[in-house]
């Protein structure tokens, strides 16, 4: 009785399987069926007299084995990750295109400004550093030949033309400066005064021609004189006068070449070249203690081998006796051909450095240019700040990562 009551209830637990199946799907039906078929196989093992009632054990089984598939049917959570930042795609800048070289109409039309500064970064952070010199800041370099207590001839002026033009400078606003002022606003834009003038004395001269018309101008305003001095080894008393100025700091002497009286030209050779450059640094050397910085092409001439060598002597500035108007940092009016606006001027273009073939006015025009100069400044002060956004963002662009902030 007990097998067939077996029997009756494995075919009882089939059938439920094959519902559950349905259900709970093939794991859990398999899992049924065997705890129905163990638990069968056991009550058809007992005696009869110690089997206990089957119905209560099968219906405990029963529950367990639900509660068991139950439980591992519980669905498990997802965990769900964490929202990672998408970094935002930063578009590359474009930069500006940069304005071209200020350009005026108060300068003869052949005679056009010629930049120099090779790195266009460096140049900007020259530019708009606030611990240099503002865009605009102008020099009028002004060449005297000869003062004259009397009447005056050729490039000389007399001496009350020589007053008026130093009163007209005052009075516009300007100010003198060093040769060494000059060279280091030349190259590196250091601060000078906005308007500048570059006073030139040419030739040797006795301590009476300073003392007479330079000094008081030292004495009432703080004006400093350059004299290009000619470096021939002779007359040891005018040596000793102008040293005695020298140590004084007020004059300031500059090379005018050795022999001086045999301009440079495209036809001198090295070894002349080398002899008037250094031989004027060796006699300043000797004299005055002095290494001049500047060197005031005699006679107005020059040449691209002279301009080459110069700098290999240690000179930093030179200038001609070129009338194209006045300069600023890393801008020099020059010209590529001789031409009638100005006939009897060497092209410097040639030579292939502003630096070293500077222009100067001549003192006898010099306070009819006054007004140029000036306005001249002030032309490429506008201009410079009408395109100031416009540099300054391209120097962000291109020039920071390297170069760092303007100061």
């Amino acid at each position: 009785m007990n097998r067939t009551f077996a029997s009756a209830n494995v075919l009882f637990f089939s059938i439920r399987i094959r519902r559950m199946k349905n259900k709970n799907g093939l794991r859990t039906a398999h899992l049924f069926l065997s705890l129905s078929l163990l638990t069968a196989f056991l009550a058809s093992c007992q005696p009869a007299a110690a089997t206990p009632d089957t119905n209560v054990a099968l219906t405990a089984a029963f529950e367990t084995a639900v509660a068991q598939i139950s439980q591992n049917n519980q669905p498990t959570e997802t965990p769900v990750p964490a929202d990672t930042p998408i970094p935002t795609a930063t578009a590359p800048r474009t930069p500006p295109a940069l304005p071209g070289t200020y350009q005026t109409s108060l300068l003869k039309p052949a005679d056009m400004p010629r930049t120099y500064v090779a790195d266009t970064c460096q140049y900007l952070k020259n530019k708009w550093d606030s611990t240099k010199s503002a865009p605009g800041t102008v020099v009028m370099v002004i060449m005297y030949h000869g003062i004259n207590k009397g009447d005056a001839s050729g490039n000389d002026v007399t001496t009350g033309e020589h007053k008026k033009i130093m009163n007209d400078l005052f009075e516009s606003g300007f100010q003198a400066i060093t040769m060494q002022q000059m060279a280091d606003f030349m190259y590196d834009n250091a601060k000078i005064p906005p308007r500048s003038v570059l006073l030139i004395v040419d030739d040797r001269h006795f301590a009476e021609y300073f003392n007479d018309h330079w000094r008081p101008f030292y004495e009432q305003w703080g004006w400093h004189v350059i004299n290009g001095y000619i470096g021939i080894d002779e007359r040891t008393d005018l040596w000793a006068e102008n040293a005695a100025l020298s140590a004084e700091g007020w004059v300031d002497y500059q090379a005018h070449g050795y022999i001086h009286n045999v301009p440079i030209s495209e036809g001198s050779t090295d070894e002349f070249i080398t002899s008037e450059m250094q031989g004027a640094i060796n006699s300043l050397q000797k004299y005055m203690n002095k290494t001049p910085i500047a060197y005031i092409w005699p006679g107005g001439g020059f040449s691209r081998r002279a301009v080459e060598i110069g700098p290999t002597l240690g000179y930093k500035l030179g200038f001609t006796v070129n009338q194209r108007g006045p300069v600023m940092y890393n801008w020099v009016p020059q010209a590529d051909s001789v031409n009638d606006d100005n006939p009897l001027a060497i092209p410097e273009v040639p030579a292939g450095n502003p630096l070293m073939t500077l222009p100067r006015y001549w003192s006898p025009n010099a306070r009819g240019e006054i007004d140029t100069v000036r306005n001249i400044g002030d032309e490429a002060t506008a201009y410079a700040e009408q395109n100031k956004a416009t540099e300054l963002e391209y120097y962000d662009i291109v020039c920071a990562p390297t170069l760092g902030p303007i100061p």
